[in-house]
């Protein structure tokens, strides 16, 4: 055999047009129709036992402070721990604070399986409890698992297609890469994101399934609380097409701003005993800073009557108030431009990552001073409260480890005045194409910038 005839072609050359085929085809799939999804759900969620209770931190089943560190860690040794962090940086209204973090170093595995209906690709998402969740039952990916999870250290049933992730042979993978997540509430913490296409001739739809296009996933993301974060982030992965002629700054010049952006930071952050937090105080219902601000660390205990296991105690992290993530943008040379923030949250693994424009919880910043608040604050709050945004809908995070966690995201327009093509010092304009060629790689976009590049990929938002 010739060595070319083992060559392959670098990439899948046809994937673009699948996927813009599959975002435009909206209103029903092959399985169901849009606008049954959410009475689906509701029936999903009435099939099956879902109970949410509250519960102090030393009561939690497995759960204990661990003696010397006060960390608050599983006897099994498995899932994750409530640690402390430690946080210096060298610039910015706040350069030294401590707080309690949730350390979970396995990498787990957010997985959407697709496969071909009538010439048109189909994803397959599931009705998943989460304890977090506002409303309990989200859309998830197909595979949504920790490894402590699907290696079934919770001695718990197994989790129904983990093999076309694990197994190569099941299927074709169409997108793959670690990618974070909150780098405010999480220390380093990765997921693999993965897009497998099927194909067995075959594949059941289980109980609790269902097949749904781009486009209809898209439609579903105009609405609160329906498509869950770890969906979006998936989404966020997928290759698009990218018919933009070209843009502001080539993608070598927004690559090198980037990387200068994270060699000029100098940030030490690094994981302290909980017990020793300052600013922090543990009481009945939990610990919190003094103050009420940023978030609590409360616990729940949980029944779900549709999970690999049926009941379990958990802590959850519980935001104090409701974020706003937004992309500013604006038309520069007729193509649609995102301005990018290079954001510092300590917990990242580089430190740095793109983030929205604006990327906050309000309310902890209303007691500082007007020079210390974000830039654009102001811009995006006034097109939220004055219905000016393009889009804006809230979307619940990671229900497995945040409780009533939501954040308003936005489109919002801008002009020279409001955002000039010179842009601010931390700041970029980048297209959603470039954005979305740096979701191939990990630790590029942030969690809360992919949701919104979501949107976009969905075809939820058309700029």
């Amino acid at each position: 055999m010739s060595t070319v005839a083992l060559l392959r072609p670098r990439a899948a050359q046809d994937l673009p047009a699948r996927l813009a085929r599959s975002a435009a085809a909206t209103g029903h799939g092959h399985q169901m129709r849009t606008e049954d999804v959410t009475g689906w759900l509701a029936e999903r969620a009435r099939a099956h036992r879902f109970t949410v209770r509250r519960a102090p931190l030393d009561r939690l089943d497995g759960w204990s402070f661990a003696p010397g560190t006060g960390d608050l860690v599983h006897s099994s040794g498995r899932f994750f721990s409530v640690r402390g962090l430690d946080v210096t940086l060298d610039e910015g209204p706040h350069r030294h604070w401590q707080q309690p973090v949730i350390h979970q170093p396995e990498v787990g595995i957010l997985g959407m399986l697709a496969k071909e209906f009538d010439g048109v690709l189909h994803f397959l998402l599931q009705a998943k409890m989460e304890p977090g969740n506002p409303n309990l039952l989200q859309l998830s990916p197909t595979v949504q698992a920790t490894r402590s999870n699907y290696q079934r250290v919770h001695e718990g049933a197994a989790v129904s297609y983990l093999e076309h992730f694990t197994d190569p042979a099941r299927g074709r993978v169409l997108a793959d890469s670690l990618q974070s997540e909150h780098g405010s509430w999480f220390y380093r913490k990765s997921n693999r994101n993965m897009l497998v296409e099927a194909t067995d001739a075959h594949v059941p739809c289980q109980a609790g399934f269902r097949w749904l296009t781009l486009g209809q996933i898209g439609e579903l993301l105009r609405l609160d609380n329906v498509v869950n974060m770890d969906s979006r982030t998936v989404l966020s992965c997928f290759p698009m097409s990218a018919p933009e002629p070209g843009a502001l700054h080539s993608d070598t010049e927004l690559l090198s701003w980037f990387t200068a952006e994270r060699a000029r930071h100098d940030v030490d952050a690094r994981l302290m005993a909980l017990g020793r937090v300052d600013g922090w105080t543990r009481d009945a219902d939990g610990i919190g800073r003094l103050d009420g601000r940023f978030f609590r660390v409360t616990g729940v205990t949980v029944e779900a009557g549709n999970r690999e296991v049926t009941g379990w105690s958990q802590p959850l992290i519980e935001p104090c108030g409701t974020g706003v993530a937004a992309f500013v943008f604006r038309r520069i040379g007729g193509v649609p431009h995102l301005l990018v923030h290079a954001k510092t949250e300590a917990g990242h693994l580089d430190t740095i990552e793109l983030a929205p424009t604006v990327q906050c919880v309000p309310a902890n910043w209303a007691p500082e001073r007007a020079e210390h608040r974000p830039p654009f604050l102001d811009l995006v709050l006034t097109a939220a409260e004055g219905h000016g945004a393009h889009y804006a809908t809230v979307h619940s995070e990671e229900g497995g480890r945040f409780l009533n966690a939501r954040i308003r995201y936005l489109f919002v327009p801008a002009d020279e005045d409001e955002a000039p093509v010179d842009a601010p010092p931390g700041y970029h304009w980048a297209t959603a194409g470039q954005l979305n060629s740096l979701t191939a790689h990990g630790h590029y976009v942030n969690v809360q910038a992919r949701t919104l590049l979501a949107c976009l990929n969905s075809g939820a938002v058309r700029l």
